[in-house]
């Protein structure tokens, strides 16, 4: 190729981006509402790319360095706030300007050699874009992992509370209002990332936004999107390997994230006490095991949603409560103890069961009673 269409060509550089930096204006609708830093950006990557082309001219063979120049004009921050598709209309809409402006610019007998340079020019430009993408995108995810694995961290310690929590949420994507749960269990055998990844695939086929930690031998999900925290839980089950899994309560948004996981925690660390547990089960479910395994919130919820309403309801309904458990759960044995009709004793019971929402002719109803009244005491002592 002669020199003089390559010297032509590099003295119209700067006139060819501002063309197509105002075709770009005209005809993209979106890049015209770009904060003008972002547009200089722009500028700047096409200036970049006539001269890579100029330099591709007098050395076609350096293409990876060339073509990597391209985007090397703007900062890395461009791939966040322009998208890959983006970017490909703007090659596009400079490459088409570069094609009705190179031929006036080369002599008769480089005309067609200009073009079909300009072809090839333009195919490497899309691979630079696309590995420059790739890049962002790989960058993007193993911080949002790593981001995602801090977070997880200080849940399950209960090191994150207030704002630090919905700030690091939403830099993962995740909303900052709308119910979340916690899911627990043992993670699966194998590699870590691989669960990992697994529990993510799950939970978007089932629509929900969840993130995920591997501690030990624990796998943590925290889910978003919920509106039956059992239901979303039995969905998930595929993920955990073998053992109990249990879900924690569902807390109204983020702000309560810490106080569902520890409590899902503290369900799985007393779950052997349960070995009939079904699987999922719900940490409220575990109350008279976690209030034994000395979970302090626990024992205040046994005594405040068990034990104070039966109290305010009065001390017959205590008495037959206590005497029913007393008695191994006989009707008859009651009612003699109590001097009073075995009709009348299946009426209270009845009425403890409205009154506290566990039934004492149920076996885990019985217990969860037992270990209610056992703390309502002491601590009516204390």
């Amino acid at each position: 190729m002669a020199g003089e269409t390559v010297r032509r060509i590099e003295q119209a550089t700067g006139r060819l981006a501002t063309q197509s930096v105002a075709r770009m204006d005209d005809e993209l609708a979106w890049f015209r509402e770009l904060p003008s830093d972002q547009r200089s950006w722009v500028t700047l990557v096409a200036q970049a790319g006539l001269q890579s082309y100029v330099d591709w001219l007098r050395s076609p063979d350096d293409v990876l360095r060339l073509t990597g120049e391209v985007f090397a004009a703007a900062p890395r921050a461009m791939a966040r706030s322009v998208t890959l598709q983006q970017t490909v209309e703007l090659v596009r809409t400079a490459i088409a300007v570069a094609e009705e402006n190179l031929p006036s610019l080369a002599g008769a007998d480089d005309q067609a050699v200009v073009l079909e340079e300009l072809l090839r020019f333009s195919r490497e430009v899309a691979f630079a874009a696309a590995r420059v993408y790739a890049s962002a995108a790989e960058n993007r995810g193993s911080w949002d992992r790593r981001l995602e694995a801090l977070v997880i961290d200080n849940l399950v310690s209960g090191s994150v509370v207030g704002d630090p929590l919905p700030s690091q949420l939403a830099a993962l994507g995740w909303p900052d209002n709308g119910p979340i749960a916690a899911v627990v269990g043992s993670a699966p055998s194998g590699s870590p990332e691989l669960a990992l990844t697994d529990a993510h695939t799950r939970a978007n086929r089932v629509g929900l936004d969840a993130m995920a930690g591997v501690h030990g031998d624990r796998l943590v999900l925290i889910v978003g999107g919920v509106q039956d925290p059992m239901e979303s839980a039995t969905r998930l089950l595929p993920v955990f390997g073998d053992g109990p899994v249990v879900v924690g309560p569902l807390a109204k948004d983020v702000s309560e994230a810490a106080a569902v996981t520890k409590a899902a925690l503290s369900a799985l660390r007393a779950v052997p006490a349960w070995p009939a547990a079904p699987r999922p089960v719900s940490a409220d479910a575990l109350l008279p095991e976690r209030a034994l395994a000395g979970d302090e919130e626990a024992r205040a919820q046994l005594i405040e949603a068990v034990f104070r309403p039966l109290a305010a309801a009065g001390d017959v309904l205590l008495e037959t409560v206590a005497a029913f458990l007393d008695s191994g759960g006989a009707l008859e044995a009651t009612a003699r103890a109590l001097f009073v009709h075995a009709n009348t004793v299946r009426y209270r019971l009845r009425r403890v069961a409205e009154v506290c929402g566990e039934a004492p002719t149920d076996a885990r109803g019985a217990l969860t009673l037992r270990v209610a009244l056992v703390l309502g005491r002491l601590d009516t002592i204390a």
